[in-house]
Formats: C-alpha cells, structure tokens, sequence
C-alpha cells in the first residue's frame, strides 16, 4: 500500500523559510520591494547599476571615490574573458539557445580561472566581479558570431550597460538606450529567494565553488516559469501585431482558459513594483521609431487583462513590460534572458558570500509516497 499523502506538505516550498537574509525586502501584498532597506523606486530613478551590484555585496551605497575604484577593477581586470573560451564560443551550435551558451560559457570561465576553487572572501569576491563583468562580454561575443561578426573588445571608458551595448553592436549607444539597459538591470538585481538565487545557494551550502552556483542559477533561470516568461511575452505581441487587436486577443486567451504570459507572480499579490517602473519606461519609448507600436500593443493587452484578473490578485509582473523595454533597446529576442541573467549575477553572487558567511547545508526533506514493502520478483516470474 502506498504512504498516505501528507496534508501538511508545502508544494514548491511555497510560505516556508529557510534562511534569513539582508538582500531584499519584499512586500507581496503592499507591491513594496526594497534593497537592503532602500525603496526600488529610488535606486531605479537615481542609481546606476554598478552602485546597486555595489550596496548588495558590500551592505551600503558606495562614496563616490569606492565607485570610482570600483569601475575602474571592472575595466581592467574583468570584462575581458581568456582567448580559450572565445576560441570555444566560436565553435558552438549556431543554433543553439543563448541561455544554453551562456550556462556552457559561464562554466569555462571557472575552468580557466586559477583562483576558482580558493574558497576565501577576497578570492570569492574577485570571482563574484569577473562574473558581473565578464557575463555581458560573453553574451555579446555570442550575439555577433552567430551573426557571422568579428566579437567587439570591450570599452575602457563606458559604464556597464552602454559597454554592453557598444560590444553587442559595434557603436556607441545612444542614451535611450543605455537608460533602458540601466534601469532594467537595477529593477531585476535581486529578489528574494527566488527559485535560481536559491539554486544559487543551495549549491554553495554544499561548499562548492563560486562559478558551480552561478552555473547552476543560470540553468535554472532558463525555464519559461522563471527567466524565461520576458521571451514568450514579446512572441505574444508579435501573434497580436497591433493594438487594435489586443483586446480581442486577451479576451479570446483568457476565454480558453489559457494564461497571458508576463501576468501573476509567486510573491505579488498586487502591482509588481518593478512592473510598475518599467510601464512609466516603456510610455516614454511609445515615441521611438519602430518599437512604439510593440509598446502600444503591450499596453492594451495589460489595461485590457487587468480589468478582467486583478480583482483575482493577478497583475502585471517585471517581465511583461521588460520585453517591450528590452526589445526597444535592440536586444534580439532569444537574449532577453541572458540579459536577465546580467542583471541577477548580482543578486546571485551577493546571496553566494552571504550563504558562505554563515553556512549551513541545505537538505530538505521529502515524504516518501510510495509502496511501503514490496517482494522482489525473479526475472522468470514477471509479467
């Protein structure tokens, strides 16, 4: 007879907690998210995205001379990634996923990291800012050999999200742009425990090494119900193609009882803050040539499902409206994850040093539903 089924079992370990942490507050029922005490609102207005990677790792925004140092160690010391994992890049399946390159990439830069498995805060720290740089280098250098171009070296002047444009396309970008990649990068740095900085930590829990649980949180941020939603959303304003479609189109959706993708989250109950910055983004790039439309589209469908699923709780989250953002920066489709990805390499790293001060193995436990004995059956006797 198989085990009776607990009744007290918390499916996706929803409501429990299992750490204390300093990273992110997050009010799901007010819609309040706040790094390390500091409202999003504030840092995505006023803060570049350097300052935010900053005030999680070290627990304070910096002085303008720690910025300062801090900038110019990502210049000199991480945006450039060893020849061998270039040489490698190049060889891997055009068509494959970016977020599967990325996840590969990421692994060999540990492999060729001499320090990668010196397990001290300095040598962890240093690891923690070669990836931050290093992960933007990485996904440009796939972007243009695919597309059969010479990879762009990195600038030595530009901040991170206009050196990440300048690499992905060869010019220096223009600040619309640049604004759009900066506050998309802050909005999504850290939150909470979600299932790839948990991924993230549970690997460090186990005293493995830095690039292992990065390796690890990007494998997990990969699925469509994680990282992967932003993608799927910007598919479904292409299916709709223009606004006058889009009411039809949610209403036909949620008629059939399917879900609009970049709708309801885990935690918010009400109005994602984050999607709440990007919306007031996304109105002011409506005006720019060729990405308005996508925007306008994104805003009918979201008044229009709204009115029919807030009163249950489900509202807009960050990746609904970062597609539109996101893509109005130029960024192809297929990366808008890994564009997540070099957001939350803050979160992930910070959450990695945090795990690694106070550590405690990860081990959950599971109840056994299955047959409780059983006699084992010879080969000649089974059916």
């Amino acid at each position: 007879m198989p085990a009776e089924k607990s009744e007290e079992l918390a499916r996706g370990l929803a409501g429990v907690t299992v750490a204390d942490t300093e990273m992110s507050f997050i009010d799901g029922e007010a819609g309040v998210l706040r790094y390390r005490g500091i409202p999003i609102e504030d840092l995505a207005e006023n803060a570049s995205y350097e300052e935010v990677v900053y005030l999680l790792r070290q627990g304070e925004l910096p002085t303008a001379t720690q910025l300062d140092e801090f900038k110019a160690n990502l210049v000199k010391c991480c945006r450039t990634v060893p020849d061998e994992v270039i040489d490698a890049v190049r060889h891997f399946p055009s068509g494959a996923h970016p977020m599967a390159i990325l996840r590969t990439a990421v692994s060999l830069l540990g492999l060729h990291d001499p320090g990668a498995e010196v397990e001290t805060r300095t040598a962890n720290e240093a690891k923690a800012t070669q990836l931050m740089a290093g992960i933007p280098t990485l996904i440009a250098l796939y972007e243009r050999v695919r597309n059969g171009q010479e990879p762009v070296p990195p600038s030595q002047e530009l901040g991170h999200a206009a050196n990440f444009l300048y690499m992905l396309t060869g010019e220096d970008p223009n600040e619309v742009a640049v604004r759009a990649i900066n506050t998309y990068l802050v909005l999504l740095a850290d939150h909470g425990f979600n299932a790839s900085t948990f991924t993230a930590r549970t690997i460090a829990s186990t005293e493995s090494d830095m690039y292992s649980a990065i390796t690890g949180a990007i494998g997990t941020l990969k699925g469509p119900l994680h990282g992967g939603a932003n993608e799927r959303v910007m598919k479904s304003l292409f299916e709709i193609e223009s606004p006058d479609k889009a009411k039809a189109w949610v209403d036909q959706t949620l008629d059939k009882g399917q879900r609009i993708m970049g709708f309801g989250h885990r935690v918010y109950k009400t109005l994602d803050p984050r999607a709440r910055i990007l919306r007031q983004y996304a109105e002011a790039l409506a005006e720019e040539p060729d990405v308005g439309k996508w925007v306008d589209v994104a805003i009918v469908v979201a008044d229009a499902a709204e009115e029919r699923l807030s009163a249950k709780g489900i509202w807009p989250n960050v990746d609904f409206y970062s597609a539109p953002v996101l893509y109005s920066a130029g960024i192809p489709v297929d990366q808008f994850t890994p564009i997540f990805v070099m957001s939350r390499v803050a979160g992930w790293t910070a959450h990695v040093l945090e795990q690694q001060a106070d550590n405690r193995l990860i081990r959950p436990r599971a109840k056994y539903v299955g047959p409780r004995e059983q006699p084992y059956v010879p080969m000649g006797e089974r059916a």
